[in-house]
């Protein structure tokens, strides 16, 4: 058990000194246990929280079940083709609903006193109701239904009642890189079927950092390299690119031009027999969108952090990665990749593969990505050092991948709400967090 060194509750945890070029983040925020419970009243009970993709429930009466900012809820296509998403909670005794993670479904039995719900939410079943009095009434029992929504196909949910944003005023800049993403397909995007669940015994910030720092890939990632290189591709440069800050904690990477996408870039790695199709598709994306918005799309690296928990990495495959803080020491990690709807099926498999390949737990960098976080854990038992610091790039008009912009403005939104910071204005522009990069 880590025992924390108690300080003033004003002694604070993010340095931020534009003038000085100096940004420090108090490794407490990484272990202190009192600071994490704290997170989930003032972030995640606040803030707009991926819940899942719209693909995930594309017929009347799917549904997936998962837990979103320490909160079981169920996601769920009514038989009225509304999207709408409940809490995995029985009104009457609060057993879950829905057990299973995901299915098709009429109504939604609680398993303890067989309280009957329909995939609308409302309460279509009690036995034996004479047990009630004149006054109950089924409307008032219903599965608790959250404020949600969605933008491009990415449905969002609100612990607030009184949240100030709409959901596409609080995406901000982010919502540029999610149109990015749904553009790649005319006929819609698609969760591929089965996810990848796991976790680390670290901090959850430590892979929102991770997963947005591109100056460690080659030194971390040195078997991927080599392996890119084998195959004659050639792996992301040390330079290059440009970061940028999204307002309200989000932040990106964009690495042009990318190193390989079987979307419509194609790389000897994929192999010469799919690259007449590779190239057809890129022909096609210029005809729909004109040559430079058809290279915005399928021509650059992407990795997009949404605050607080959400990354996309738009690279090799596209990958959907929710990351959950289990107390101060561990996270739960939920990955699922998304395509095309039409992609062709030799291509479809590429992708996968690759997805396993690079981004799967078992692949070649979300193990060493793993191991890393674990061992900066660690190293903060020992607490002579205090503070990390991210300020790489502050000295710069126009980051660059290998800076730490979007780290920086994730951890100022994390700054302001901690303090209670209620969200209603946008924050000013600050020396060292300016955004770069074409619109």
């Amino acid at each position: 058990m880590t025992i924390e060194l108690r300080r003033p509750v004003h002694d604070p945890i993010v340095l931020d000194d534009p003038e000085r070029l100096s940004f420090r983040v108090d490794r407490r925020a990484y272990t202190d246990e009192d600071l994490a419970a704290r997170e989930l009243t003032r972030i995640f009970d606040r803030c707009w929280l991926y819940v899942g993709h719209e693909s995930e429930v594309p017929a009347p009466g799917s549904y997936v079940a998962r837990d979103v900012g320490g909160r079981p809820v169920v996601m769920a296509r009514g038989s009225d083709g509304v999207i709408r998403v409940f809490a995995n909670s029985c009104p009457h005794r609060g057993a879950l609903v829905c057990s299973q993670p995901a299915g098709q479904v009429r109504s939604f039995r609680c398993p303890y006193h067989d309280w009957t719900f329909s995939n609308q939410g409302d309460l279509v079943g009690v036995p034996i109701p004479d047990g009630y009095g004149p006054g109950f009434r089924k409307a008032d029992f219903g599965l608790a239904r959250h404020q949600s929504d969605s933008y491009r196909g990415f449905v969002f949910v609100t612990f607030d009642p009184q949240q100030p944003r709409t959901l596409t005023e609080y995406l901000a800049g982010a919502t540029e890189y999610l149109d990015l993403v749904d553009d790649q397909s005319a006929a819609g995007m698609e969760v591929i079927r089965g996810a990848q669940l796991h976790g680390a015994q670290a901090n959850w910030k430590l892979m929102m950092e991770n997963s947005v720092d591109i100056y460690h890939f080659r030194a971390l990632h040195k078997r991927y390299v080599g392996y890119m290189e084998s195959l004659g591709s050639v792996p992301p440069r040390r330079r290059g690119g440009f970061g940028r800050a999204l307002g309200l904690g989000h932040g990106a990477n964009e690495l042009p031009p990318a190193a390989a996408r079987p979307l419509a870039y194609w790389t000897p790695m994929f192999g010469p027999e799919v690259r007449p199709r590779i190239e057809a598709t890129a022909a096609r994306f210029v005809e729909r969108f004109g040559p430079e918005r058809a290279q915005r799309i399928t021509g650059t690296n992407r990795a997009l952090l949404i605050f607080p928990n959400l990354m996309i990495i738009d690279a090799i495959a596209i990958t959907i990665r929710k990351i959950d803080p289990v107390g101060a020491g561990r996270m739960a990690i939920t990955s699922v990749a998304l395509a095309p709807r039409d992609e062709d099926p030799d291509i479809r498999e590429l992708r996968k593969s690759h997805y396993l390949t690079f981004l799967g737990p078992a692949g070649f960098a979300t193990p060493d990505d793993i191991e890393i976080i674990e061992s900066c854990q660690r190293g903060y038992l020992n607490r002579a050092v205090r503070y990390s610091d991210l300020s790489r790039g502050m000295n710069k008009e126009v980051p660059e991948t290998t800076d730490e912009l979007p780290a920086r403005e994730f951890w100022r939104q994390w700054d302001r709400l901690m303090h209670g910071d209620d969200g209603h204005h946008e924050p000013g522009r600050r020396a060292g967090a300016q955004g770069a990069g074409p619109r």
